[in-house]
């Protein structure tokens, strides 16, 4: 099993990227795993503590259940992925069954920022995008599709999302084997991601 890591900052187009990497692939062959289904358990909170929490934290993340994840997957084994509700703030009951295939697709803001995961990646990229640009992106995907107030998000964005990209997401850069612009759609990096993949799986 090839893994691939895939990070930048909030809004950066993660997801773009990952789709174009995967849109000539064979169907099938390639499996993604989102660090958004890995958020602590916030069951004990209410919702307005959960809004509160800093979710731009490496300490949001359940990093040991996904290290056990990837694990089971390299090894053949499938696994049940949580799933996350943005509108709750919180894991919901159900889960997600993927199963193993060639290749793994890992998503997220802070999958670089810990350790133990960085050396299950074969493949660690980086996405980067213009802080202005982002900051649009994040504000129309809060609104729009989580269901947040536009002032609410603003000022998340001042006071948590970016002290947190600068402390802990920028500096993950460093690890990366591949950084993307992604202001512009980018070919040749994503053409050489995408041969890679196609290599492993020939």
């Amino acid at each position: 099993m090839l893994i691939i890591g895939i990070a930048g900052g909030t809004g950066c187009g993660k997801t773009t990227v990952v789709n174009q990497i995967v849109e000539e692939l064979p169907a099938g062959e390639v499996a993604i795993i989102s660090q958004d289904s890995y958020y602590n358990d916030l069951s004990h909170l209410d919702i307005e503590a959960r809004k509160k929490t800093n979710f731009d934290h490496p300490k949001s993340i359940d990093f040991e259940l996904m290290e056990e994840h990837l694990k089971q997957l390299r090894s053949g084994y499938s696994i049940d992925q949580p799933v996350y509700s943005f509108l709750d703030c919180n894991r919901t009951s159900e889960t997600v069954r993927i199963d193993p295939t060639e290749v793994l697709i890992v998503e997220g803001i802070l999958i670089l920022t810990n350790t133990s995961i960085r050396e299950l990646f074969d493949i660690k990229i980086f996405v980067h995008a213009d802080s202005d640009e982002r900051l649009i992106r994040r504000l129309k995907r809060d609104v729009n599709e989580r269901g947040w107030d536009m002032n609410e998000t603003l000022t998340n964005y001042q006071t948590t999302i970016k002290p947190m990209h600068d402390q802990f997401i920028e500096p993950s850069k460093e690890h990366s084997d591949i950084i993307i612009p992604n202001n512009t759609y980018n070919t040749v990096a994503v053409d050489i991601v995408r041969t890679i993949i196609n290599e492993k799986l020939t």
